[in-house]
């Protein structure tokens, strides 16, 4: 596992200016994006920035960032039943049960399981309406200003949006908690069922790549395709978010955009990242 460095940006104080990088910036398919280094602030590539849309899956990263600082990750939870009214994806916690803290949160970012991020959040405020304030309380907190969070998974709900400016401002902090980085940069995660052991499969398909250092996927209807992704090459760091996107173009337009900020070379006659399988429901599948 690649260590996290540790980010030293100030995100309340991030100076957005453009900055060069020396050589034309591809195609964006995206409906919006943003490239920033995250050891400085600086932004290198911006496209409808501050647009404000759903977000999909890509605030649990929020939800993980409010349950990490609270600590205790070492501690059980136990799942009521409550947690597990959601529609998918779930990773199929299962009420009555307990389950470390710790592996509830990795799930939450490798599988973006929805029950598990009621679990989560019902546990730190008592409910999910008692989250509600917390998420946008913690928003305010780290600059993001043009959004407004409703629940803690990410499934459309009225009022619920956020822009790629902002989650810029929520990736460059989440990707500094050590529980977090690592988390996001495991292919998998083996979750206890009854009598057999669940691997669940980290849906960033980017992940392979040498230089991509993780962070999370997001779908539903009304979003569309979302990736906030996080690279490291030659000493340089820095996070892409791609929003509005498809599924066929979500991981081009991240992948390069993450080549062209990093300064990575193309690989000769490597094919393109594979396309997800559609999703017809509301539901966030990755």
């Amino acid at each position: 596992m690649r260590l996290c460095a540790l980010l030293v940006a100030n995100v309340l104080g991030l100076e957005f200016g453009l900055a060069e990088i020396g050589y034309p910036v591809p195609n964006v398919y995206a409906r919006a994006a943003l490239v920033v280094d995250s050891t400085n602030g600086t932004i290198l590539y911006e496209k409808h920035a501050d647009e404000k849309r759903a977000v999909a899956s890509t605030q649990k990263l929020l939800t993980a960032l409010i349950v990490s600082q609270a600590g205790k990750l070492d501690q059980k939870v136990k799942v009521e039943s409550t947690d597990t009214r959601v529609e998918p994806s779930k990773v199929g916690i299962r009420a009555g049960r307990e389950y470390p803290r710790l592996l509830l949160l990795q799930s939450l970012l490798v599988k973006s399981g929805n029950d598990v991020a009621r679990c989560l959040a019902r546990d730190h405020s008592g409910g999910q309406d008692a989250f509600r304030p917390v998420l946008n309380a913690k928003a305010r907190q780290l600059g993001m200003g043009d959004s407004h969070f409703v629940n803690a998974h990410g499934l459309t709900e009225e009022g619920q949006e956020s822009t790629a400016r902002d989650m810029a401002k929520l990736a460059i902090v989440a990707h500094r908690d050590e529980h977090i980085c690592d988390a996001v940069q495991l292919e998998a995660v083996d979750f206890p069922k009854k009598g057999w052991t669940d691997k669940l499969q980290n849906s960033n398909k980017l992940l392979p790549l040498s230089f991509v250092t993780g962070m999370k996927t997001g779908f539903t209807n009304a979003a569309g395709r979302w990736l906030v992704s996080s690279g490291e090459f030659n000493g340089r760091e820095v996070i892409v978010v791609v929003l509005g996107s498809n599924g066929e173009h979500v991981w081009k337009d991240s992948e390069s955009l993450l080549r062209w900020a990093l300064k990575v070379p193309a690989e000769k006659g490597a094919p393109p990242p594979e396309d997800e399988e559609s999703v017809k429901n509301e539901a966030d599948a990755s």
